[in-house]
């Protein structure tokens, strides 16, 4: 399992243990990867983000176009896998999630432990860090500081 948040990873470790998915991704709404578990190529993580992230995305205005809350999570059951694709409130923003998981557990189970999982991460995020913005009289300031910092001149 691989996150760029530590917080994260107790909450993502207890689903994949109790939930016995095979592949879980986390990304922003924008398909920025936060957590993956189960991908063996980097391409295929990168296109779980861009179809995942745009699938939420277009589910979520077809529901306002309908005038109705934002659906739920979207699942489709194959033969031998199945997968859950949902999007979610953080205190770090809007998240989406996409799991696969096969017949060693069923939709409920997964459905039930994406859900506490959900809780789970609302419940351990950090405030998210608001930067102050950089006004036009401290730019040039501020630009040769970063300068500095990065490349020590």
């Amino acid at each position: 399992m691989r996150t760029l948040e530590p917080w994260v990873g107790p909450p993502l470790d207890r689903f994949l243990v109790e939930s016995e998915a095979r592949v879980v991704l986390l990304m922003t709404a924008a398909g920025q990867v936060v957590a993956q578990h189960g991908f063996t190529r980097s391409l295929d993580v990168m296109a779980a983000a861009a179809l995942g992230a745009g699938i939420v995305a277009s589910t979520t205005e077809v529901a306002r176009l309908m005038e109705q809350e934002a659906f739920g999570a979207l699942v489709h059951q194959g033969s031998e896998q199945g997968m859950l694709l949902s999007g979610f409130e953080t205190p770090r923003g809007r998240w989406v999630g996409l799991v696969v998981f096969g017949s060693e557990t069923s939709v409920g189970l997964v459905q039930l432990f994406w859900d506490e999982l959900v809780r789970e991460l609302a419940a351990a995020a950090p405030p998210e860090i608001t930067q102050a913005p950089v006004l036009a009289e401290n730019f040039e300031r501020e630009l040769n500081a970063s300068l500095h910092a990065l490349f020590g001149r």
